[in-house]
């Protein structure tokens, strides 16, 4: 029985990523390598069209986190101040980094899965002082897709650069690169996009490379994005995610890409949704402030998360529960990945065995 991975992260992939990710023994110091690096390198530029004159996509081995902290602790120049945005565990993370690499930061915390005040971030940018804006696009704690849109216009009337999560929504949902204030954005290669784990990435300026203060030596993006540039690498990269994700990349633009990988999300999800309503088991948020990657429900009265589990993992099926807090009143189900239709219909029978009595 084949395993449908239903967390947010890492996914099931299909049969050529994972073969692709075996198929060849690859000295990262070989042309071989280096072509294949450039080659995932343009992929990831041209998932939302992103011009290669202004925009550059760096690889480094590691998780979403990686990337976020390669981002935070790469792109901010000295005496720079940043406003995070906090309605989750991944806003909270963003805080985290700046407070380890010694950033001024000021968190704007809302409840876990509360909408973005626009109100209160316009009043907090008011105050002064800010030169960068952290968010996240998707926030996999409770499936909520915050405003990154309205959240940019902020960011332009006030002149800040925003510095974007995009870590779950990369490859899914759109994401505004033709805005002037987005200057960067964190993705990883085993979400949306449907690679393997181990393989992080920025998208950011070109100009955004030149003005940042070192605060690490192995996550430093302009070291990266130089050698790169270069035909190089710094550093040993992870070989066998490259490999996969150049295949996945392929898959995605055969798909149709991004815009044709979000219906088929909105169409799994939708269909879960309308069967657990039927189940009597109801939506945590509103589809319509969800994602098309997760959407969390609230866990009927006198169900417990673990039995859940339990019960869908026997037939097949892995998903994931809430965290902190929110961990006896939800569960979460993500539908990225190589699912089909009829691991759909097997999912469906399952959550009515589980929830139907």
């Amino acid at each position: 029985m084949k395993t449908i991975l239903l967390n947010p992260g890492p996914v099931t992939l299909s049969e050529g990523v994972r073969v692709a990710a075996m198929a060849a023994d690859l000295c990262h110091r070989e042309p071989e390598f280096l072509d294949l690096q450039s080659q995932v390198i343009a992929g990831l530029l041209a998932v939302y069209g992103c011009d290669p004159a202004t925009w550059r996509a760096v690889t480094l081995g590691g998780s979403g986190t990686s990337a976020m902290e390669a981002m935070l602790c790469s792109l901010l120049p000295g005496g720079a101040r940043l406003l995070v945005l906090e309605n989750g565990v991944y806003g909270e993370r963003l805080a985290r980094i700046a407070a380890v690499h010694g950033i001024d930061c000021v968190s704007l915390r809302q409840p876990w899965g509360a909408a973005i005040d626009l109100d209160a971030v316009a009043a907090q940018l008011e105050s002064g002082g800010f030169t960068h804006l952290a968010m996240v696009h998707h926030e996999t704690t409770t499936g909520r897709l915050n405003p990154v849109e309205a959240v940019a216009d902020l960011c332009a009337r006030h002149g800040l650069r925003l510095l974007l999560d995009a870590v779950s929504s990369f490859g899914a949902e759109a994401i505004p690169f033709e805005h002037p204030a987005l200057e960067a954005c964190a993705g990883t290669a085993n979400k949306c996009l449907h690679g393997i784990p181990g393989l992080a990435f920025v998208l950011c300026r070109a100009a955004a490379l030149g003005g940042g203060l070192r605060r690490s030596l192995s996550l430093h993006l302009p070291d990266w994005a130089d050698r790169q540039q270069a035909g190089s690498t710094p550093y040993t990269p992870a070989v066998n995610a490259v490999l996969a994700l150049r295949q996945a990349l392929r898959e995605l633009a055969a798909q149709g890409g991004w815009q044709a990988r979000r219906a088929r999300y909105l169409e799994l999800a939708d269909a879960v949704r309308a069967c657990l309503a039927k189940l009597g088991v109801e939506p945590w948020l509103p589809a319509a402030d969800s994602s098309c990657v997760l959407r969390s429900y609230r866990l009927p009265e006198g169900v417990d998360y673990n039995t859940v589990h339990a019960a869908l993992k026997r037939d097949g099926f892995i998903i994931y529960e809430g965290q902190g807090g929110l961990a006896r009143e939800m569960f979460r189900i993500s539908t990225m990945g190589d699912i089909g239709d009829d691991d759909l219909v097997r999912l469906q029978t399952s959550l009515a065995s589980v929830f139907g009595g």
